[in-house]
C-alpha cells in the first residue's frame, strides 16, 4: 500500500505557519518516528459472534495468528484548514495490516489505515495527541484519538477479560453482572466455539486473559524504553475526537443491530528491547465492543511483532519542506546498516534550545484566537 515516490503533501494555498515538529521531539513524526517500516510476528485473537440459531445468540471464535504490519511515511505537511482558529498541519504514515490463522493458514483481516500526529490547538483547546484512521473490510471504519507517553523501561500490560456485559455498564468485563458463558470453558464441549483443529496452542489461560500472551512474550527480556500509545473512539475529556461508523447490515434496524462496532480501545506499545543488537519491539492490545441482543460483547487481539529493519523515516522525507537552518540544527540518528549495532533507534533527542523553542511556539498556539466568526442565521421567513 505504498504510495508513489513522487507524492507530496503541498497545501494550496500553504499553511501560514508550519508545525514542523507536533510533539517535542526533533522528528515531525514525534513518537510515531519508530513505526516506519515492516512488521511481523505472532498474537491471539478472540471474537464474540452473533449467531442465527434458535437459542443461542453467540458463538466464540478462537485464533492463533501471524500478523504483520507495514508502515510507510507520507511525505509533507497535511494541512488541516481552521475556522475557529489558525490553520494546522499533522504528519503521519499509511499502513497496510494482514492477520491469519496460524494454525489453518486462513485469512482473518485486513486493514489500511493511517497514523498523525497533531499538534496541540487552541479551540478546541487539546493537547497535541496521535489519531488512528482504519478501514475494516466487515463494514467498519474507525477514528480512535489519544496520548503517547515515552518512559524508560518496560510497559505495565494489565490484564483483561472477555465476559460480556449489558450494554452501558461502565464496569465493563469487571461488572458484577457480567456474563460467563460455557464456551469460555476449553473443556467443556460445544459446537459453538472454534473446532479443534483451530484451538491447537490456545490455553485456558489465554481465553481467561488474552493480555497474558503480551505478558508472556517480555518475560525474560530486559526492555530500555517504552513509547505507550493510549488511542480510543471515546477518549476521556478533554479530548473531543473519535468515532466508529458501521454498514446497514451491522447497524441493523428497529429490531436492533446484528453486531455495530460500538466503540474500540487500544493500546500499541513500541519498545526498545536490549540485544545485540538492540532491537524494535511492537505490541499491542486492542478491544472493540461488539453490541448485539443487549450485551456489549468483547473482541480483543493481541500480538508481538519485530521490526524487519530497523529504520526511522527520514526527516527530509516527512517534511521535505522544513528549513534548512531548522533541519541542520537536529542530529537524527544515522540509520544503521542491517545486522550493525544501534546507537539508538529512537527519533533523536532534543536538546535544550529545541526544548525552549518548542515550549514557546506552543504556548502561543495555545493561546485563544481574538478572532470569530459571525455565525450564520437563518433569515425569518426561509
Amino acid at each position: 500500500m505504498g504510495l508513489k515516490d513522487d507524492f507530496v503533501f503541498r497545501p494550496l494555498p500553504a499553511v501560514k505557519e508550519t508545525i514542523h515538529f507536533p510533539f517535542p521531539i526533533p522528528n515531525p513524526l514525534g513518537p510515531l518516528a519508530a513505526l516506519g517500516g515492516e512488521w511481523g510476528g505472532k498474537g491471539f485473537n478472540m471474537i464474540w459472534r452473533p449467531n442465527h440459531t434458535p437459542g443461542q445468540d453467540r458463538f466464540l471464535e478462537l485464533n492463533l495468528t501471524q500478523d504483520s504490519i507495514d508502515f510507510s511515511a507520507i511525505s509533507g505537511a497535511i494541512p488541516n484548514r481552521g475556522l475557529l482558529q489558525p490553520d494546522i498541519n499533522m504528519f503521519g504514515l499509511t499502513y497496510l495490516q494482514q492477520i491469519s490463522d496460524a494454525n489453518l493458514d486462513a485469512g482473518l483481516h485486513i486493514e489500511p489505515g493511517i497514523w498523525a500526529v497533531v499538534p496541540a490547538t487552541s479551540d478546541p483547546a487539546e493537547g497535541r495527541s496521535v489519531v488512528r484512521m482504519a478501514s475494516i473490510p466487515h463494514g467498519t471504519t474507525i477514528l480512535a484519538q489519544g496520548t503517547a507517553t515515552t518512559v524508560a523501561g518496560p510497559p505495565t500490560i494489565p490484564n483483561i477479560k472477555i465476559l460480556p456485559f449489558f450494554v452501558g455498564d461502565p464496569a465493563g468485563s469487571d461488572s458484577t453482572s457480567a456474563f460467563h458463558f460455557p464456551e469460555q470453558d476449553l473443556a467443556t464441549p460445544t459446537a459453538f466455539r472454534s473446532p479443534p483443529a483451530q484451538l491447537v496452542g490456545i490455553t485456558q489461560a489465554m481465553v481467561d486473559n488474552p493480555n497474558s500472551v503480551l505478558q508472556a512474550a517480555i518475560a525474560g527480556q530486559t526492555i530500555l524504553s517504552t513509547t505507550t500509545l493510549q488511542i480510543s473512539t471515546q477518549p476521556a475529556a478533554p479530548m473531543v475526537g473519535g468515532g466508529t461508523a458501521n454498514t446497514a447490515f451491522l447497524a441493523g434496524a428497529a429490531d436492533g443491530p446484528n453486531a455495530v462496532s460500538a466503540a474500540v480501545s487500544a493500546t500499541f506499545w513500541i519498545e526498545t528491547v536490549k540485544g545485540t543488537p538492540d532491537f524494535l519491539q511492537l505490541q499491542y492490545s486492542q478491544l472493540v465492543l461488539l453490541n448485539f441482543n443487549g450485551l456489549s460483547w468483547p473482541h480483543i487481539t493481541v500480538a508481538t511483532l519485530k521490526k524487519n529493519v530497523p529504520i526511522i523515516p527520514p526527516i527530509w522525507k516527512v517534511d521535505p519542506d522544513i528549513p534548512l537552518k531548522l533541519l541542520g540544527e537536529i542530529r537524527p540518528p544515522i540509520p544503521p546498516e542491517l545486522g550493525a549495532p544501534i546507537r539508538t533507534i529512537e527519533p533523536g533527542k532534543p536538546n535544550r534550545n529545541f526544548e525552549e523553542q518548542f515550549e514557546a511556539e506552543e504556548r502561543k498556539r495555545a493561546k485563544k484566537p481574538t478572532h470569530k466568526p459571525e455565525p450564520r442565521t437563518r433569515p425569518k421567513g426561509k
